[in-house]
């Protein structure tokens, strides 16, 4: 770890002196790792190293979106592994060819086939921007910023859904852009203030009287939308709003409950929704997710589930990270 930090911190300073407060580092180095989370972590890390094919990408079905590949990239990222020199510079560095080829099949700078794919693709090279030396990450993170900007200002609602040229929005996948949008902002991308600003008004439209979000309206509020909800004010820094207290409240008064239906990303939004909103929520939250994950994570140290186990893998592994906090969107 120590050697990624510094060898980041030196990029910076030389390559990207523009990017050095934006992307600064390191996190927790005075801070000490649970012993559990570094042993299945490690684990992880090796399973997404071993299953990961010539092409970058994680084998067949999900593990060949672009979204899944974003989400091992980060993974690796989050443990604080140097993308440039380390063990796993050379995986970091194929998963990010196959973003750059997947992109260039869209004129436009897409990286689909779903909004879904291109804003957790646009998430991982803000977060490797300024991080890993390769010149191509800013001109396709630059496109990748310009598409989710285009991508509102033609939907009515201001947000966002499937497809780029879509009329509706829901939650999940307009919770990705902003996120995504924020973190290319904190890397030093021009996004403009109106962008996050309706966007946020979009999330509003979706949250009821109790702080809850729902998925394309205020009804039928579930957990795993209420923490992409909470996250999206939380990184803008309008922790001040009223709703978001109200948000706050109702993670806290669900915090036991379990979303089964997309457990590993409920899990990778949950974790930061808490540490962003209340430390102390959060480190409850902890102690029960490493308890759950180490009792479920697989012999080969991946974590199974209907999405793939590259897929689930990431979103267990992520969900960890905060022990971690090497990444620029970790915060606060």
């Amino acid at each position: 770890m120590k050697q990624f930090i510094l060898s980041s911190l030196l990029l910076a300073a030389l390559v990207l002196p523009e990017l050095a407060q934006a992307q600064s580092l390191p996190r927790r180095q005075n801070d000490t790792i649970p012993a559990q989370v570094e042993t299945m972590y490690t684990r992880g890390l090796r399973y997404l190293s071993n299953s990961q094919d010539a092409s970058g990408s994680w084998g067949g079905g999900s593990g060949t979106r672009p979204g899944v590949v974003a989400l091992c990239t980060l993974a690796f990222l989050a443990h604080g592994e140097d993308p440039n020199y380390g063990p796993y510079a050379q995986k970091i560095s194929k998963s990010l060819n196959f973003l750059f080829e997947k992109q260039k099949e869209s004129s436009e700078g897409y990286i689909g086939p779903q909004m879904y794919d291109h804003g957790f693709a646009t998430l991982a090279l803000a977060e490797c921007y300024g991080m890993v030396d390769d010149k191509r990450i800013a001109p396709a993170l630059k496109k990748a910023v310009d598409l989710i900007l285009k991508a509102q200002k033609v939907n009515p609602k201001h947000g966002w859904r499937y497809d780029p040229t879509t009329r509706h929005a829901d939650t999940t996948v307009s919770g990705c852009q902003i996120v995504a949008l924020l973190a290319a902002r904190n890397a030093g991308v021009a996004v403009p203030d109106e962008a996050i600003e309706k966007g946020l008004a979009y999330m509003r439209t979706c949250r009821s009287s109790n702080g809850a979000y729902g998925y394309t309206s205020k009804g039928g509020g579930r957990l795993t939308l209420t923490a992409i909800g909470s996250l999206c004010w939380s990184l803008a820094k309008k922790k001040d709003e009223a709703g978001y207290k109200k948000s706050t409240e109702f993670l806290k008064l669900n915090i036991r409950t379990q979303d089964n239906s997309y457990p590993f990303y409920f899990r990778y939004y949950m974790s930061q929704a808490l540490f962003q909103a209340d430390e102390e929520l959060w480190n409850a939250w902890n102690k029960d997710n490493i308890r759950l994950l180490s009792v479920t994570q697989l012999p080969d140290g991946s974590w199974a589930g209907n999405h793939g186990n590259a897929f689930s893998t990431a979103g267990a592994l992520l969900s960890l990270a905060l022990n971690y906090r090497f990444l620029p969107i970790y915060e606060k």
